[in-house]
């Protein structure tokens, strides 16, 4: 077999990955990820191994794959990204979002931050073990997965009850949203690893009143009872709810930053990390925002019902918290109902997972702290969680210091720098040695 170099091949998967169209509206229409599933199994199986392409539905594929580890008596690893990207509208775009083009030292196009990186990433370090001859230390499964950004109903929710046996032994686990860097200043770059996400609760609210017609007196208006309780929930300020994870980020930060942590005024820590703030701001309390409206037929009737619907995040620890007070801003004649629901996670920072990570950052860069973190979002470890499996976001990349790379999830012109790339495949191939 000929020897493969990961370095030199990343950015060109990456470019491939996302000139693939597997756009996911959330509706189970568009392209699905069965073309990208091709792909990977196809770059997989040319190494030796036997990737396995399973369709939960018409073209909303997955892939699955074991890697056999020197020893296999072990407990798994789990390596897990999703194939899929959000929609996106070209015209705001400066390079086409499927062109992949490489452009400025970086990959542009939808899913070069979100997260067809961490895709390639995988892809590259583990082709160039296995040209190698080099087996990790223990099986390491590979998933790439549909409809992570819908939830996962056709992805990881499906894997982990349809074909749990696939990761039988896998225990701990890596994916994405972590492992980026921050820039202190020129010698010193904070690296967050997700080690906590908040839950997730998208809710259909209904108002229901009494119809007739608009002209006439009407104190049964189911409009006026939503919208209401919408600008009540929508104007609520939740309180501070400190975590352990979010403590020791904001305790870790502001002593590489130089100042002090004051855990009664958190806030005031979260203001002075630049573009961060809005990410680290979410995971300081929990969170309800509304996002759609909708009632009536016609000008001049009053519908009988309306609906609303809510985003909700709640952090770990605080789901009952969180729905009590929801249910008192909401008021007795509104219900809800779940669109979507889901746990909140939180894990320790600390074992041989964690030293594995923070050692293979500091081997590639001298002046990397990692540090735990709160996703305010979601990711498939969610599901696989359900199978007894702790995991981390982990997908090491060294940024340029003046590149606002968490500003670039779902936003325009995502793009990843090549040596970004580069470097996260040298850290993961640290890393898969070291754990």
């Amino acid at each position: 077999m000929t020897t493969l170099n990961g370095e030199d091949e990343v950015a060109g998967l990456c470019r491939d990955l996302i000139r693939i169209d597997s756009t996911n509206a959330g509706d189970n229409s568009g392209p699905g990820e069965r073309a990208a599933a091709e792909y990977v199994a196809e770059k997989l199986a040319e190494v030796g191994l036997e990737p396995r392409i399973l369709e939960s539905d018409s073209r909303r594929a997955n892939v699955v794959v074991r890697v056999e580890g020197e020893d296999p008596s072990r407990e798994a690893l789990l390596l897990h990204g999703h194939l899929d990207v959000v929609p996106f509208d070209a015209a705001d775009w400066t390079l086409h979002p499927l062109s992949g083009e490489v452009a400025d030292g970086c990959v542009w196009g939808r899913g070069a931050v979100d997260m067809k990186n961490m895709d390639a990433m995988i892809l590259a370090v583990v082709r160039q073990r296995i040209s190698e001859g080099r087996r990790p230390p223990r099986d390491v499964v590979l998933a790439f997965t549909a409809d992570e950004e819908a939830g996962g109903e056709y992805g990881a929710q499906w894997l982990a009850t349809e074909h749990k046996d696939l990761f039988e032994g896998c225990t701990e686990a890596i994916g994405e949203v972590g492992g980026f860097s921050v820039s202190i200043d020129d010698a010193r770059r904070l690296y967050l690893i997700e080690a906590a996400e908040k839950g997730i609760a998208w809710m259909r609210l209904t108002a229901t009143g009494r119809a007739g017609h608009g002209s006439m007196l009407n104190a049964e208006n189911a409009v006026t009872e939503l919208a209401e309780a919408v600008g009540r929930v929508g104007r609520y300020q939740w309180p501070v709810r400190l975590t352990r994870t979010v403590e020791t980020f904001l305790t870790e930060t502001s002593r590489a930053l130089g100042f002090d942590f004051d855990p009664d005024n958190p806030e005031e820590t979260v203001a002075k990390l630049g573009p961060l703030a809005r990410m680290i701001g979410a995971t300081l309390r929990n969170t309800a925002n509304p996002t759609m409206l909708q009632a009536g037929y016609k000008a001049n009737v009053i519908p009988q019902t309306a609906t609303a619907h809510i985003d909700g995040r709640f952090l770990p620890g605080y789901e009952e918290e969180f729905f009590q007070t929801l249910d008192e801003l909401l008021g007795p004649n509104v219900t809800r109902e779940f669109v979507y629901h889901d746990v909140a996670l939180e894990t320790g920072f600390d074992g041989p997972l964690v030293r594995a990570m923070a050692d293979a950052l500091v081997a590639e860069d001298p002046g990397a702290l990692a540090v735990p973190y709160t996703l305010s979002g979601g990711t498939d470890l969610k599901a696989f969680s359900t199978m007894g499996v702790r995991g981390f976001g982990f997908a090491p990349l060294k940024l340029p210091a003046d590149l606002d790379f968490s500003g670039m999830f779902h936003g325009v012109d995502e793009r990843v720098p090549v040596d970004s790339l580069k470097f996260g495949v040298r850290v993961l191939d640290r890393f898969l040695d070291g754990c």
